[in-house]
């Protein structure tokens, strides 16, 4: 082989090895669409937490008391206490610091389109005493809920991993109540160059939550390559009682109210459309998305 078809050869292996590291680790397989970027986490699962190593101080200092103090602030002794909405909760870091810092003075919603990543945090929050979290298996991209129902909305180091950032960014803080919190982050630094079209300068980051509703923004340094965002609602209207978490819920298809459904299985199924979540082993889980994700047969 002549040695410049050599080198050409080595030049386009190394060129391809970067492209893939780029692809699957650098930017978490965020350009390969959602179901790459969940399967990579369901592997990561058990080694997230060791690969991240939070800092429970850390952790308390800029989410769990800030959180709590807010929640505080919405409880009234004459109405339930308020829930929280964590999307991409991953191992459940979020939850833990809330719950951590307020003694139970909250009702979550823990969603992640990874069930592995639930997995794990079912087993940490029962570990710590609060069983009761609702875990929910969907897509971030259209919350199954109905608008304004949230205290609190919480989406951490996941934005830039979605298809449509902005469009995500909407949804979420279509979901917080009059006078409720959207607490999110936004990536910076080196790393965010390796992420076009996933994140925001700050002007426009604030400019989008405004625009869409936020009365107030706070944007502050937080760590090396992130943003932390503090966003409150534009107060207008009441916010709604909720007494059971699938009350909370609309079809993120037809935005039809579900239904409980009959059967050996606890489920609730939209009237319309036959979209569907079902409880198995304390995990609700969207029936496409469980089937999207099993294995193809033999």
């Amino acid at each position: 082989m002549p040695g410049w078809l050599w080198l050409a050869a080595l030049a386009g292996g190394v060129a391809a090895a970067l492209l893939l590291y780029w692809l699957l680790v650098l930017t978490e397989g965020a350009y390969l669409g959602p179901g790459t970027v969940t399967a990579l986490y369901n592997r990561a699962a058990r080694r997230y937490d060791a690969i991240k190593q939070f800092d429970d101080d850390d952790e308390a200092y800029f989410l769990g008391r800030p959180i709590a103090r807010f929640l505080a602030g919405q409880t009234s002794p004459a109405h339930s206490p308020p829930w929280l909405l964590d999307v991409a909760t991953g191992t459940g870091r979020l939850p833990l610091a809330v719950l951590r810092s307020s003694a139970g003075g909250c009702r979550i919603v823990a969603l992640d389109r990874s069930a592995a990543m639930l997995a794990q945090a079912q087993q940490k929050l029962a570990a710590q005493g609060w069983p009761d979290v609702v875990l929910l298996a969907h897509d971030a991209s259209r919350l199954p809920f109905a608008d304004s129902r949230f205290a609190v909305v919480a989406c951490l180091e996941a934005l830039e991993f979605m298809p449509a950032p902005a469009a995500a960014l909407i949804e979420l803080l279509r979901v917080v109540q009059p006078g409720g919190l959207l607490v999110t982050t936004n990536r910076i630094g080196r790393d965010a160059a390796l992420l076009p079209g996933r994140v925001f300068s700050r002007a426009r980051l604030a400019e989008l939550l405004r625009s869409h509703g936020a009365a107030s923004v706070e944007i502050m340094p937080w760590q090396l390559d992130y943003d932390l965002v503090f966003a409150v609602r534009q107060d207008q209207g009441a916010p709604s009682e909720t007494a059971s978490w699938t009350d909370l819920l609309r079809c993120p298809l037809c935005r039809a109210a579900p239904e409980l459904a009959s059967g050996p299985d606890l489920a609730v199924v939209c009237p319309r459309c036959c979209w569907r979540l079902e409880l198995t082993q304390g995990l609700w889980q969207a029936e496409r998305l469980r089937k999207s994700l099993q294995p193809a047969s033999s």
